[in-house]
């Protein structure tokens, strides 16, 4: 794609945010328009959590309640398709349990990651032996994974989007650390939400057989989405985003996209003392 300094001053003026993907589908980057919604009080006030230790695991604790509890009630729905994933579902819980007994970051970034593997372990149960999850990402080795790492990509820049249209730093996140990387509140909120948009969407992509073995290419030691792959699969993430359904606090319709903004704002309540953050819940 190419575009020019005219077209930058109009995104800029209209404050769009441009992602910008490698051929591979790997994010390299953003165009983020001068103007910005960023409070330095605000700003403070996540500093001050990121730096008590105490306030920040407590805030890294309900993203990862939120991520396994969504990834329990999703699989609880699939359990009533019939599938077999009673064992699973049983692992989830016992780990959940341990989720407030975490001591520190570290503990909860290993609770977290033994969660998933269990839940990626019942994919091919889920979705067929030809799918089958053993998670490998730079590069990812088969279809599944470059499906999950370039579905994950679009969800981390979804909520960046959404985080510009507020006062929060992406920059200072709380279960991920805000360290060299670029951006790491983005990823915090994805755990979130990874079992309701991303996990669901590949669930439809591959049960409805829209996305094909062929719609993959091999290169060097890696799989990637071939190009009609990649515009398939953003096209149903773009329908899943505008997706609309009743919230039962609000008793209005909201889009999935619109539901992203409102956790944000969920957490820049807390951040100020007006109220504590309760993670979105699967519906």
């Amino acid at each position: 794609m190419d575009l020019n300094k005219r077209f930058l001053e109009f995104c800029a003026q209209k404050g769009v945010l441009l992602h910008f993907f490698n051929r591979y589908g790997y994010y390299a980057g953003s165009f983020y328009p001068r103007e910005h919604l960023l409070s330095g009080y605000l700003t403070l006030k996540q500093a001050e959590h990121y730096l008590d230790p105490e306030r920040r695991l407590a805030l890294a604790r309900r993203f990862v309640e939120g991520g396994l509890e969504n990834i329990r009630r999703l699989l609880c729905k699939e359990e009533a398709k019939g599938k077999g994933v009673e064992s699973t579902l049983a692992l989830l819980e016992n780990l959940s349990a341990q989720v407030g007994e975490a001591r520190t970051v570290g503990e909860l970034m290993a609770l977290e990651g033994r969660a998933r593997e269990a839940y990626y372990g019942v994919w091919d149960e889920l979705l067929g032996e030809r799918w089958a999850l053993a998670r490998s990402r730079r590069p990812p080795r088969d279809p599944i994974n470059a499906l999950l790492s370039f579905t994950n990509s679009l969800l981390y820049t979804a909520i960046l989007a959404q985080i510009y249209q507020t006062h929060l730093d992406p920059r200072i996140g709380f279960l991920h650390e805000a360290n060299y990387r670029r951006h790491s509140l983005n990823l915090d909120v994805a755990e979130v939400f990874k079992p309701a948009l991303v996990d669901r969407l590949i669930f439809r992509l591959i049960r409805r057989d829209q996305l094909k073995i062929g719609h993959f290419l091999r290169e060097g030691n890696g799989v990637f989405l071939s190009e009609a792959g990649r515009r398939l699969v953003v096209e149903e993430w773009e329908k899943t985003l505008q997706t609309t359904y009743r919230h039962l606090v609000l008793k209005r319709s909201v889009s999935y996209r619109t539901t992203i903004r409102l956790e944000l704002y969920k957490l820049e309540k807390h951040l100020i003392g007006e109220q504590s953050y309760t993670p979105y819940r699967l519906r």
